[in-house]
C-alpha cells in the first residue's frame, strides 16, 4: 500500500503539469502572480496547520518538508492557474467554481485521501476546511485584483531598446 500510496502522490504532483502547456504563455503570466501568492499562503498554512495539528500527513516525503506540498505543487498551483484564466473577471463565475472544487475535494477526496494513509483531518471539521477554502479563494482573487491594477501592463515591460525600434 505504501508504495502505491507514494505512486499516486507522485502522479497528483506531476499530472496537472501535463495540461499547462495549453494554457498558452500569456495566460500563465498573467496569473503566475496570483497562483505564486496563494501557494506561498497554502504553504505558511500549512505549517501552521502542522503546529496546531489541523490535519496530519502520516508520512514525510523528505525531512523538513511538508505533506501537503505535492498538492500544493500539483493540482493546487495549476488548477489555480486554470480557474482564473477561465473564470477571472466574472466574479461569480470564479466563486461557483472554486466552492464545486472545493466541495468535491472535501467531501470527497479528502475520504479518499484517508483510506490511502495520505492525509487526515485531525482539529479541523469539513465545515471548518470548506469556510478555509472559502476565505482562499477570496484571497487570491482579490490578489490577482490588485496585481493587475497597479502592476505596468505587458508592453510597459519591454526594455528600451525594444521600444525605441
Amino acid at each position: 500500500m505504501r508504495n502505491t500510496r507514494n505512486f499516486i502522490i507522485f502522479l497528483m504532483t506531476i499530472l496537472p503539469w501535463v495540461t499547462a502547456p495549453f494554457m498558452g504563455k500569456s495566460s500563465f503570466k498573467r496569473f503566475l502572480p496570483g497562483t505564486i501568492f496563494m501557494c506561498l499562503y497554502v504553504t505558511v498554512e500549512g505549517l501552521v496547520a502542522e503546529k496546531r495539528k489541523w490535519w496530519w500527513f502520516p508520512f514525510a516525503i523528505r525531512p523538513n518538508v511538508l505533506g501537503e506540498m505535492p498538492l500544493i505543487l500539483g493540482p493546487f498551483f495549476v488548477g489555480s492557474l486554470w480557474i482564473l484564466k477561465y473564470t477571472f473577471g466574472n466574479f461569480k463565475l470564479y466563486m461557483k467554481v472554486n466552492i464545486i472544487i472545493d466541495t468535491i475535494f472535501t467531501y470527497f477526496m479528502l475520504d479518499w485521501f484517508k483510506r490511502i494513509g495520505y492525509v487526515t483531518l485531525v482539529r479541523f471539521s469539513k465545515i471548518q476546511l470548506s469556510l478555509l477554502f472559502l476565505v482562499k479563494s477570496i484571497l487570491m482573487y482579490g490578489f490577482q485584483v490588485i496585481y493587475e491594477k497597479y502592476s505596468p501592463p505587458p508592453h510597459a515591460l519591454c526594455s528600451e531598446k525594444e521600444t525605441i525600434k
